[in-house]
């Protein structure tokens, strides 16, 4: 979670611009829809000054309270938009990484995940031919010092990045999207705050 939280700071700057471009065309397609508004309630027939009065206030009451509410709704869903758009940025940043990063992360997540027995740890094929023995020595030498043993798996995991880790026959996904699917929710309240906090 911290790899992908660390990859998510950093496209904040990217998504503060793409935010204000969606928020302001948004906000544009929001004046364009007060106006229409304006101009339906302008055409209508007029019998009496009593009605004409009233049918304007009400008319332009009711057409403001709807382009108001469609504003909010259309910058509500321009940042959901935005967020769902970083998360993912965050996991093709993740899976890219050089491999020197990549496999720091690894370990980092790995130092979460080991479990005090006798197990294996499976990769992808790309990451399996990327691994360097001194990694593989970094994991041996993690599974140790919690208490258990870790070998590299001969056979490949289709997982785009990441690995599981198998304890017994039973596997535990370790892969980033899961990581990112488990904590969706709590990086995409990051991810708000962290664009959208002036804007509450």
């Amino acid at each position: 979670m911290t790899g992908l939280e660390t990859i998510v700071e950093q496209i904040l700057q990217e998504a503060q611009k793409e935010a204000e471009e969606i928020k302001a065309q948004a906000a544009r397609n929001a004046d364009s829809i007060i106006a229409n508004a304006k101009k339906t309630v302008d055409k209508m027939n007029e019998e009496t000054r009593e009605k004409v009065a009233q049918a304007e206030k009400s008319g332009s009451f009711r057409a403001k309270s709807s382009s108001e509410l469609k504003k909010r709704q259309a910058i509500l869903a321009a940042k959901q938009s935005i967020i769902g758009n970083m998360l993912d940025k965050a996991y093709d940043a993740m899976v890219a990484l050089p491999d020197e990063e990549y496999f720091q992360v690894i370990v980092k997540c790995l130092e979460k995940s080991v479990q005090p027995k006798s197990g294996e740890i499976c990769f992808s094929g790309k990451d399996r031919k990327r691994l360097t023995p001194q990694t593989e020595k970094q994991i041996e030498q993690i599974a140790a010092a919690h208490g258990g043993s870790l070998t590299v798996s001969n056979g490949n995991c289709d997982i785009d990045g990441g690995f599981i880790l198998i304890y017994g026959g039973i596997e535990e996904n370790c892969s980033f999207r899961a990581m990112l699917d488990a904590n969706r929710e709590h990086l995409a309240d990051k991810v708000n705050e962290l664009l959208f906090v002036d804007n509450r």
